[in-house]
């Protein structure tokens, strides 16, 4: 089955690559993709956003909308030290001709999924600003969604911005404590996930430059920055792809070996463990489970789905 599909992306490099895998997977069917505050320079991510629409061949078929430009309370913040001030590891790509749209995207995101009730998947690769806006403007819009995939947080486990939070959670806490308790049907991509699975090495990143198309030189080109950091920060001589693993399992769950449903909520207070995500694994809470975690994937086939959409 084609899955309808929303990508809310702060563009860098993983989330360009997520991006694809929505435009070029045949079983995707991308209708739009919503920008939100996160990654870099907001008018960069969506300067991305519609060059990785182009160098997908899909240039003026998928609507890009600009949403929050800034999280709800927290301080603001980005991730440019990770990515480069151009997402893309001082790429030098250039200007897109597709143009954002004009409608703002928490609007396009109401007026889509009221459209379209139980037919959106809706993959949260950014903090979660746009749709903790959409979800307060309009009740039913959590229950209207079909799934919301999200990447973000971490399974009790240490995040990549401090010993407590990972980074889409940390650049907005109160929004992700909103969407999380807000009704959506959710799976959750957690952090440490990505860093123990998915991890594409050198054998796999040589085989992904061999295929030499204009999809697979992007990728190259564009991933360099990640694998400068990865080995800087973490000596890791790979690059780690929680975005695309998010879009990959909408599109193929059986990339999915195991996972388990937990109440997961996010502190929103701040101090130390601001913006830490909380798993109840251990059912403690008394709550009802409101996220499916994802614990383990087949990462032969997920790096086959992102050879297929960059061959």
């Amino acid at each position: 089955m084609t899955v309808r599909m929303i990508i809310d992306t702060d563009t860098a490099q993983d989330d360009a690559f997520a991006l694809l895998i929505g435009l070029r997977d045949p079983r995707a069917q991308l209708e739009a993709v919503t920008i939100n505050y996160g990654n870099v320079a907001f008018d960069q991510m969506v300067e991305n956003a519609l060059y990785t629409i182009e160098v997908a061949g899909r240039g003026g078929e998928v609507p890009v909308y600009e949403g929050a430009r800034l999280p709800l309370l927290a301080p603001v913040d980005d991730s440019s030290y990770v990515h480069g001030a151009d997402g893309f590891g001082g790429a030098g790509f250039p200007r897109a001709q597709q143009r954002p749209e004009p409608e703002n995207a928490v609007t396009a995101l109401l007026r889509l999924v009221a459209g379209n009730p139980g037919q959106f998947t809706i993959i949260a690769q950014a903090p979660l600003t746009n749709l903790a806006l959409a979800a307060a403007a309009d009740r039913r819009f959590a229950g209207n969604v079909k799934e919301l995939v999200i990447m973000g947080g971490t399974n009790n486990a240490a995040g990549n911005i401090t010993a407590a939070a990972e980074a889409n959670f940390w650049h907005d806490p109160e929004a992700a404590a909103i969407v999380l308790r807000a009704g959506f049907r959710t799976t959750l991509v957690p952090w440490d996930l990505v860093m123990r699975q998915g991890v594409f090495g050198p054998d796999k990143l040589q085989r992904i430059e061999s295929l030499d198309t204009p999809a697979s030189r992007f990728f190259v080109r564009a991933n360099r920055g990640t694998l400068a950091y990865n080995k800087k920060a973490h000596g890791m001589d790979g690059s780690t792809h929680p975005d695309s693993i998010a879009v990959a399992i909408a599109v193929e769950p059986r990339i999915v070996t195991k996972a388990s449903d937990y109440y997961v909520d996010v502190e929103t207070a701040r101090g130390i463990a601001t913006g830490y995500c909380l798993v109840d694994s251990v059912r403690r809470s008394g709550r009802e489970p409101n996220a499916r975690v994802i614990e383990e994937i087949d990462e032969d086939l997920f790096f086959q789905t992102m050879i297929g959409v960059l061959s």
